[in-house]
């Protein structure tokens, strides 16, 4: 009787695989391997201008400019009446975070290095929509610039609800052995000594309801061998992350990360070479990098109690990839 139910068994199982070996035969021989587009919005793919800019990259420059306005996405006062900190804000995804903040109610400080240009073109979006934006030029990595853009942030707008964490340094490295102590030293500092320097500089000012969003990075996650000392600061930038949302749970202020993929913004045509550019984000699983419109809603989600009072400590992931 079992040697019946064990010939029953396979006989069932062949013919389950004779089923999936002809639906198999009737499939192409590779898969579809175009670009994912997961909105009505078609977002630009691979393959990409090839493009090597100057250091600290211009947007402006960029042959194909990034898309940073978020068409449709409709404000709804989530941030009304707050004042939000944004370093590296003159570009990129800290551009398009200022824009969506600005749509949902919120006054911007852009903290930027020294791409004048670029700021003054953010401060035009901010105000389009209506808000105030105040730019402040100077270095992230001295304590005392820190200090002072801090100030002039609450003479002008006497209050503060929320810090943007995003100014970065990354060039990449064949070898470990390429990576002088000096130049450690700069991405180390900009990346990681900068997001310690403004949270110190803003914490006395913040009060119960107030959010603190650090740009951390897939490679923060997964590493990059080529990006060796940048990847070390993001995964620090992580931990730094859960640590301070433990360290001031009580005091009611939220701490969160997120972690982006490959995104098109200045700092990758910067990095790589030209011919690296035009393949930028194809080895996502939507094998294309994102535009930073596509990670602004995920800066206003975790600023806005409404959204996200009760979300602390995390690093969320927007990679293009599934999973992390």
């Amino acid at each position: 009787m079992n040697e019946n139910k064990d010939q029953s068994a396979g006989n069932l199982q062949r013919a389950v695989q004779q089923e999936q070996d002809g639906r198999d035969a009737g499939k192409p021989g590779q898969e579809s391997r175009q670009p994912v587009q997961t909105g009505q919005r078609g977002q630009p793919a691979p393959p990409l201008p090839a493009q090597h800019l100057d250091k600290p990259g211009i947007e402006a420059q960029m042959a194909l400019k990034p898309r940073f306005l978020a068409p449709d996405y409709c404000g709804s006062g989530k941030l009304a009446g707050m004042v939000a900190v944004i370093t590296g804000g003159d570009s990129g995804i800290g551009r398009a975070v200022a824009v969506l903040y600005a749509r949902e109610g919120a006054d911007v400080a852009i903290i930027y290095l020294n791409e004048h240009a670029d700021a003054n073109e953010t401060k035009r979006y901010v105000e389009a929509e209506g808000q105030s934006c105040l730019l402040i030029a100077g270095d992230v990595r001295d304590q005392g610039f820190c200090q002072q853009a801090v100030s002039q942030v609450l003479e002008r707008f006497t209050h503060i609800d929320v810090l943007v964490n995003n100014s970065a340094f990354q060039e990449h490295a064949e070898s470990l052995l390429d990576l002088s102590e000096e130049r450690f030293d700069l991405t180390m500092k900009t990346n990681v000594y900068g997001y310690f320097h403004m949270a110190k500089a803003v914490l006395p000012h913040l009060q119960r309801g107030a959010a603190i969003i650090n740009t951390g990075s897939v490679t923060g996650l997964q590493g990059s061998k080529h990006l060796l000392d940048y990847s070390t600061t993001k995964g620090a930038i992580h931990a730094f992350t859960m640590a301070l949302a433990g360290n001031l749970l009580d005091k009611g202020i939220r701490v969160n990360a997120i972690a982006p993929g490959p995104v098109w913004t200045p700092l990758n045509p910067a990095d790589k070479t030209p011919e690296e550019i035009r393949q930028f984000g194809a080895d996502t699983d939507m094998r294309r990098p994102a535009q930073p419109e596509e990670l602004s809603p995920a800066y206003v989600f975790l600023a806005s109690p409404a959204c996200s009072s009760y979300i602390t400590g995390i690093v969320l992931p927007v990679t293009g990839s599934v999973g992390a």
